[in-house]
C-alpha cells in the first residue's frame, strides 16, 4: 500500500509556533511581497467567520475586520517539514515529500516490523507529533493516498482498497485534483462538481476542452496510476549563518556578508571537497517572518565566483531589512570533481551535458520528476493507453 500523510495549512502552523495564541484567533497567512494579494491557509476560528484560503485580501479583511495577518516564515516552515521527514525516516520509513505537508511512503517494508497497516500508519503518526493534528490515507495508488489523507479528520486512518477506489473518489469536491482556477471555474459552470462527475464524462471531450491538463485530472478522478515511492536522499545540512547587531537593509553590506558566508561554508570541513549541487539562501526579517530563496547550479561546482553569481543576486529580493544571513548547501555532488579524457568518444559530450541536466532536473524538482515513455500496449486506439511515463534511475 501507498501512504500519505498530510498537514493541512502547514506553512500557517509552522508560522505561527512562534506566537501559539494567534492559532486560537482568527488569523490569515499573508501573501508574500510581489504577490498577487490573496491570503493562504486560515486558522479554524477564520473558517468559522467565512473567511476562506485563497481570498483576496481586502474580501477577508471586509468580512472579518479582525482577522490577523500571519507574515510568512519560509525559513521555519523548512526547517520544521525537515524535522518532521527525519522523525519518520528515524521510525524505519522512507519517505519521499512532494510538497510541505504532504509525504508519501510505502508501508509493505514496515508493516511486519510494527504488526500490519493500521500500527504502521498509528506510528508514522506518533512520528510526526499530535501537535501537527496530522491525517493519514493509504490505498494502492498515490492520488487516492491523498485524497483519504485530505478527507481524514485529524489523528484518523483512512484506508482504501483497491476495489471501493471508484467509489471513494465519486462523491469528494472536484478542487482535490491540481487544475488552474480558472479550468475549475470552467467544469463548474458546466455542472461538475464531483470527482465521479467528472470521471464520468468522455476523456476524449475532457482532452479536447482541458488540454493536457484536463486529460491528468480526468486520470486521477478515476483513481490515477499506480506510482512507485523513492525515498529521498537527505540533505547535506552544511550551513553558516552571520547575525547582525542591528537591522541591515544595504545591499552591498548584505552581499560583503554573502562573501564571508560562502567562503566559510565552503572551507567546512564536512563538505569533503566534495562540489555544490544545490545551495540556499535565507535571512531572518526584522519586520518579522523569515526570506528564503534556493538555487540549483546549472554544474556542480565549488568555484566561490560561480555560486556568488548564481545567488547573491536574489539579495536584492530582500523585502525588508535583515537580522540574520544564512547560507545553506542543501545538495553535494557525489564525487569530488570530474576526470578527463585525452581523447573522448564521438558522442560523449552530449551524453555527458544529458546526464548532468538530468541530474540538475532531480536536485531542483524531486526525484521522481525525470520519466521515460515505456510501451505497454502499443496496440491500443487509445493514444494515451499505449505507453507510460516511468522515472528514471539515471
Amino acid at each position: 500500500m501507498l501512504a500519505c500523510i498530510a498537514i493541512p495549512g502547514f506553512e500557517l502552523r509552522a508560522a505561527l509556533r512562534s506566537r501559539p495564541k494567534l492559532a486560537l484567533r482568527p488569523a490569515a497567512l499573508a501573501p508574500a511581497a510581489g504577490e498577487e494579494p490573496l491570503i493562504g491557509p486560515v486558522t479554524v476560528a477564520a473558517e468559522v467567520l467565512g473567511v476562506l484560503p485563497g481570498m483576496r485580501m481586502g474580501e477577508a479583511l471586509a468580512t472579518c475586520p479582525g482577522l490577523v495577518l500571519v507574515e510568512q516564515d519560509p525559513a521555519a516552515a523548512e526547517q520544521a517539514w525537515e524535522e518532521i521527514l527525519r522523525s519518520l525516516e528515524d521510525a524505519g520509513f522512507a519517505v519521499e515529500s512532494a510538497d510541505l505537508g504532504c509525504v508519501y511512503f510505502e508501508t509493505r517494508w514496515v508493516e511486519r516490523l510494527y504488526g500490519g497497516l493500521e500500527a504502521a500508519l498509528e506510528r508514522a503518526l506518533a512520528a510526526v507529533g499530535t501537535a501537527w493534528d496530522p491525517r493519514a490515507g493509504a490505498a494502492e495508488r498515490r492520488f487516492a493516498a491523498l485524497a483519504a489523507a485530505n478527507v481524514a479528520r485529524p489523528g484518523q486512518i483512512l484506508i482504501v482498497s483497491d476495489e471501493r477506489t471508484d467509489e471513494f473518489l465519486a462523491p469528494l469536491p472536484l478542487g482535490l485534483v491540481p487544475l488552474e482556477p480558472r479550468r475549475q471555474r470552467e467544469l463548474r459552470e458546466l455542472g461538475v462538481r464531483r470527482l465521479g462527475e467528472l470521471a464520468g464524462l468522455p476523456q476524449g471531450a475532457v482532452a479536447e476542452r482541458l488540454g493536457p491538463d484536463g486529460r491528468r485530472a480526468w486520470s486521477l478522478a478515476r483513481g490515477g496510476a499506480a506510482a512507485r515511492i523513492r525515498g529521498r536522499r537527505p540533505p547535506a545540512e552544511i550551513f553558516e549563518s552571520l547575525e547582525f547587531p542591528e537591522a541591515v537593509g544595504n545591499e552591498l553590506t548584505l552581499r560583503r556578508a554573502f562573501t564571508t558566508l560562502l567562503d566559510q561554508v565552503l572551507a567546512r570541513a564536512d563538505r569533503e571537497r566534495r562540489f555544490v549541487r544545490k545551495t540556499a539562501l535565507g535571512a531572518r526579517l526584522a519586520t518579522g517572518g523569515s526570506w528564503r530563496r534556493t538555487v540549483t547550479l546549472r554544474d556542480p561546482t565549488a568555484d566561490p565566483d560561480r555560486i556568488k553569481a548564481a545567488l547573491a543576486s536574489k539579495l536584492a529580493d530582500l523585502p525588508a531589512p535583515v537580522l540574520e544571513l544564512r547560507l545553506e548547501l542543501v545538495e553535494l555532488a557525489e564525487h569530488e570533481g570530474q576526470q578527463l579524457e585525452l581523447l573522448p568518444a564521438a558522442g560523449a559530450e552530449l551524453d555527458t551535458r544529458l546526464r548532468e541536466g538530468l541530474r540538475q532536473v532531480r536536485a531542483s524538482t524531486g526525484s521522481g520528476s525525470v520519466c521515460s515513455v515505456v510501451e505497454v500496449a502499443p496496440w491500443s486506439r487509445i493514444p494515451e493507453a499505449r505507453a507510460l511515463f516511468m522515472p528514471r534511475d539515471e
